[in-house]
């Protein structure tokens, strides 16, 4: 919309100027701006909320441990829990169906089928001297052995590595493959002699490599390492820090559980490594083991009070995968745990679950987070 009133006025004043003279235009009014205080940055924002999320979601647990009880327990459980069940089920039949590791043990244990057959332990050697990638990732997916076995007084790896500074690659792509193995197995695998074997064979290559000073390149492979050694070998010390932690648990914040479990694994950690930067590279792994034997040892205690399985210790320190196991047991026994356990320990519980679910947040914040109320807050 166009203002005409000065056109307008200029005509009056050439028709009638007495008319335009008593015409009395309003003052202008001064500019007088006013700037609002600068606003924080969405990074600071985003800061923020994360740092103070978490600890008002475990206030509000402290102030009301014992949550609502569902009007029936028949409610919660048929309605609640098998679904819960029904899903986990769908999703490991088609996380069976589809694994890698799945069709990596097939073609290991089966005939070669077509033009396959399996190669022999010169032509391995002689591939990594040709860099011959392609050759190498196929006896990963057929023969995967092959890349462990000791020939003379070398490994693949270690022929890799005393060839020299050029075929540092090859030796990284060995290691990626080990890597690779240990986070596909599945669980039905890991007891059997045969995976024992291979365990073995790896940790040993594994520490090879970690002696070279290959994990400055190879980001996971101190993680590896730990994860090969708790699973062949490993399964005493486990139980026996479950037991120190749930004791730790059992005493509340004065027994300091998450100091507990975190010093029981670093130094577990540096009596299996001798080079202190190789430790340093091991802090995820330390933090995600600390939230597991947290996790076994609260489950353990909910044992004496309640009929069920235990969390397998070969999901020690397998990223979500004893996170996911344990949560599947408290969906399952939802009712008997409301009922049975103690006002503390299910506060432990609630905890444990709103802190270490999602993936967002790093091991080592949620350690930061689960030390802050277990250890130094308040308690139940």
């Amino acid at each position: 919309m166009v203002n005409n009133a000065a056109v307008i006025l200029s005509i009056l004043d050439r028709f009638n100027p007495d008319f335009a003279q008593r015409s009395v235009t309003r003052a202008r009014i001064s500019p007088d701006p006013c700037l609002p205080a600068r606003l924080p940055t969405t990074g600071f924002l985003q800061r923020e909320a994360e740092q103070n999320a978490p600890k008002a979601v475990l206030r509000q647990l402290r102030r009301s441990p014992t949550p609502p009880s569902p009007t029936t327990e028949y409610h919660d459980v048929t309605e609640d829990t098998r679904p819960h069940v029904e899903r986990r089920d769908s999703v490991s039949s088609a996380s069976e169906q589809s694994s890698p590791t799945r069709s990596l043990f097939t073609f290991s244990r089966s005939q070669p089928s077509g033009g396959w057959k399996e190669p022999q332990p010169f032509e391995v050697f002689r591939a990594i001297e040709h860099k011959d990638i392609m050759f190498l990732m196929e006896v990963r997916d057929r023969a995967f052995p092959l890349l462990l076995r000791k020939t003379g007084d070398a490994t693949p790896l270690l022929h890799a590595m005393r060839i020299g500074q050029s075929h540092r690659d090859v030796a990284i792509l060995l290691l990626g493959a080990f890597s690779r193995w240990i986070n596909h197995l599945e669980d039905s695998e890991i007891g059997l002699p045969r995976t024992r074997v291979i365990l073995k064979a790896l940790r040993t290559n594994l520490k090879l490599g970690i002696d070279y000073g290959l994990y400055k390149s190879q980001s996971d492979l101190v993680a590896s390492f730990m994860q090969t050694l708790v699973m062949s070998e490993g399964e005493k010390w486990i139980r026996a820090q479950v037991s120190s932690v749930s004791l730790a648990l059992r005493s509340g914040n004065a027994g300091k559980p998450v100091s507990t479990a975190e010093a029981a694994v670093r130094k577990f950690a540096t009596k299996e490594l001798s080079k202190a930067d190789a430790i340093a590279a091991l802090e995820d792994y330390v933090a995600n083991a600390t939230t597991d034997l947290l996790l076994l040892g609260a489950w353990a205690i909910a044992l004496e009070s309640i009929e069920g399985e235990p969390i397998p210790v070969y999901y020690f320190a397998r990223d979500d995968r004893a996170f996911k196991a344990f949560m599947d047991k408290v969906n399952a026994h939802q009712a008997t745990i409301r009922r049975a356990l103690s006002r503390r320990l299910k506060w432990q519980f609630r905890v444990l679950q709103n802190v270490l679910e999602g993936r967002n947040t790093t091991y080592r914040r949620k350690v930061e987070i689960l030390t802050e109320e277990l250890d130094d807050g308040d308690g139940v």
